[in-house]
């Protein structure tokens, strides 16, 4: 059995890794609501997508210092676990396990389902067969090798980001939006309002983006990863953003801002308005593939985490071990996907959720601060790559998760004691853990950067 994962992800696997996550549904949904919050002004709304797009940038930078400095797997698991200690890096994987990672592929499963029935009709049984089903398919692909699911990786995000590309500048050469009555760029004038949306409207779009540190799980699989990793995350990060803005712009291009604005599905509204409405079994068809690549992508990387804590002694110490002929952590993608089947084929997944998912924000700022322990550590060390913009790069990152969280706290402060609360049950389990095994492991130095 080998002792560790071998590395076989290159460049190419990793800036697919990073957009195929990352695009799951939301921006086939978000823009109209972020239009809405924004008052309907393009500009405003446009300047939110930029800008939360670089606040990601942001965080790839971070997190591909890191990377190139700590090339292991586990990834942002095992920046918190460095700088921190182990029972922050154990709640971060804790909550990942239990909800966060689980759930969301949960969610994309039964979304998979639901978008399935528009070529086929399913009784709610057969629904929650097809989601367990596409677990399943996700789960063996990704059993029975790292290069099996990354080629995967690559042909469903082309496949999608393809699609997308294509569907934005058919709608950009059709559509007349643009010309149409009713799109303002700016507000006439700011009031509270307009900067309460702005805010909101930060939030929603920033979770579209969300996903792009999944990718540093899978760090210790990189070929040549101090160089390759850093380049990885970074250019699939900003591929992200432009193809974010252009589907924004094509929007508004097939629909114009008031009535993309209204609209619930504004991608399928937006191809239906311009190509008619038979064309909207198009977008289907490109969501399931988008959503499938999501799952994929989590599931190529997620149980690397859980693989890294099992390592440590504080997880199930069967999910350490190496599959002798795949090559894989096979218990830890078993195990996980079995559980996000469960949440799937329950319906429960979708409260736990909304309750936890902003508590990842915490760990996201926590893996950034770790930037500043590593230089602290190692100040001489030789980099492959350096954090541009050091320190006001993660300094800017940390605030905007930080932001996320203390929103959540006081506009929605039962449903974030709930998540902090199932957080918290993970104090117990670690110590449990830590018994059974070794204790404490010693934060390694980093050998770069």
């Amino acid at each position: 059995m080998p002792a560790s994962l071998r590395p076989t992800l290159t460049l190419r696997d990793l800036v697919f890794i990073v957009i195929g996550t990352v695009i799951g549904s939301g921006i086939f949904l978000v823009p109209s609501t972020v239009l809405r919050q924004t008052g309907g002004a393009v500009g405003l709304a446009m300047l939110v997508w930029v800008v939360a797009g670089a606040l990601s940038l942001l965080g790839a930078l971070t997190y591909g210092e890191m990377g190139a400095a700590n090339p292991d797997a586990g990834g942002l698991y095992v920046y918190i676990r460095d700088a921190f200690g182990s029972l922050p890096a154990f709640l971060y994987g804790w909550t990942a396990f239990a909800v966060i990672s689980s759930a969301s592929v949960a969610t994309l499963a039964v979304a998979f389902s639901t978008y399935l029935q528009q070529f086929v009709s399913l009784p709610p049984l057969g629904a929650k067969l097809v989601a367990v089903a596409m677990v399943g398919v996700v789960m063996t692909i990704n059993i029975r090798g790292t290069r099996q699911g990354a080629d995967v990786q690559v042909v469903s995000t082309a496949i999608k980001a393809g699609a997308i590309l294509v569907m934005s500048v058919l709608l950009l050469v059709l559509g007349r939006g643009w010309s149409a009555p009713g799109v303002t760029m700016w507000p006439a004038a700011g009031s509270g309002s307009i900067i309460s949306g702005v805010g909101l409207a930060m939030i929603a779009v920033l979770w579209a983006y969300e996903g792009w540190q999944y990718v540093t799980f899978s760090a210790g699989e990189t070929i040549d990863a101090q160089r390759t990793f850093p380049r990885g995350i970074i250019i699939g990060t900003a591929i992200i953003i432009g193809i974010y803005l252009l589907a924004n712009v094509a929007y508004i291009a097939a629909l114009g801002a008031p009535a993309a604005a209204q609209a619930e599905r504004v991608a399928a509204a937006s191809v239906s308005a311009t190509l008619g409405p038979a064309a909207g079994k198009i977008i289907a068809a490109v969501i399931l593939v988008s959503m499938f690549s999501a799952a994929n992508g989590i599931t190529l990387t997620a149980p690397r985490m859980y693989y890294a804590m099992a390592r440590d002694r504080v997880f199930f110490a069967k999910l350490a071990e190496v599959h002798p002929r795949f090559g894989t952590p096979a218990l830890a993608i078993g195990i996980s996907s079995v559980w996000a089947m469960v949440l799937a084929a329950s319906g429960t997944f979708e409260q736990l959720l909304t309750y936890v998912v902003f508590t990842g924000w915490i760990f996201y700022a926590l893996g950034a601060l770790a930037i500043f322990v590593y230089r602290r550590r190692a100040p001489n060390a030789a980099a492959t790559f350096r954090t541009p913009g050091y320190p006001l790069t993660p300094i800017l990152f940390v605030l905007s998760a930080a932001a996320i969280v203390v929103n959540t706290v006081v506009s929605q402060p039962g449903r974030a004691a709930v998540g902090l609360g199932m957080v918290a049950i993970g104090i117990p389990l670690f110590y449990i853990w830590k018994g059974k095994g070794s204790g404490e492991q010693p934060a390694p130095v980093p050998a770069q950067g």
